[in-house]
């Protein structure tokens, strides 16, 4: 991106974020940074790094069967079942492991296909997001798990501009008090688009398409 690029170092874990400054609009809001979570998402060690951060967070009582990730997450999915299990987090499975599974999009809805639905129905599962904003996006993900018969445990994120979306407190390794002048704001309340300030880019946790 052509904008000036700030670089976040996280006092939790070793691991940077890069944001964005600008005008940006995301499916539910219009948010003042774009957050840019692509290298910890992909790159082995952040992803590492991001994934036993996260676990430390949660008590060894919290029972974890499945991991659903939302936002390309599965990288840090799968470290982040690893470090549970090695930190001793209890599960129901049968073979004392944890699944981690993504949903599909179909038609609008968020669905499981037939072969994944074992992985939810009576199971205890984690929700894991790239980014929070608002929280609606937590909230239509438990609602689908709870469709199929998932129980909700809890919800993690890379970074969240909110503690508790849906009811779920959000656990994460960056808050929006590290952004000190972070801000999200209605489509329709956005002081910069009342200035006239044009949007820069649509955005949301795989990246960004400038407009």
């Amino acid at each position: 991106m052509e904008q000036k690029m700030i670089k976040l170092q996280s006092g939790r874990a070793p691991v940077s974020l890069r944001v964005y400054p600008g005008h940006f609009a995301t499916s539910h809001s219009h948010i003042n940074y774009y957050i840019d979570i692509t290298t910890l998402k992909t790159r082995q060690s952040e992803a590492a790094e991001v994934a036993k951060h996260l676990v430390s967070l949660y008590h060894a009582s919290t029972v974890v069967d499945t991991i659903v990730c939302v936002d390309g997450t599965e990288v840090i999915g799968a470290y982040l079942a690893e470090e549970l299990s090695r930190a001793g987090f209890s599960s129901i499975n049968a073979h004392q492991t944890i699944y981690v599974i993504t949903p599909e999009q179909a038609g609008g809805q968020m669905i499981f296909r037939d072969n994944l639905q074992p992985m939810l129905a009576g199971k205890h599962v984690l929700l894991l997001m790239a980014s929070v904003t608002t929280g609606k996006t937590v909230a239509r993900v438990r609602e689908c798990v709870e469709y199929y018969g998932g129980i909700v445990q809890g919800a993690a994120a890379v970074f969240s501009a909110v503690k508790e979306a849906d009811g779920l407190e959000i656990n994460s390794l960056f808050r929006s008090e590290d952004i000190p002048d972070y801000r999200a704001f209605e489509h329709r309340e956005c002081p910069y688009c009342k200035a006239g300030e044009k949007l820069e880019a649509i955005v949301n946790s795989y990246g960004y398409s400038k407009l």
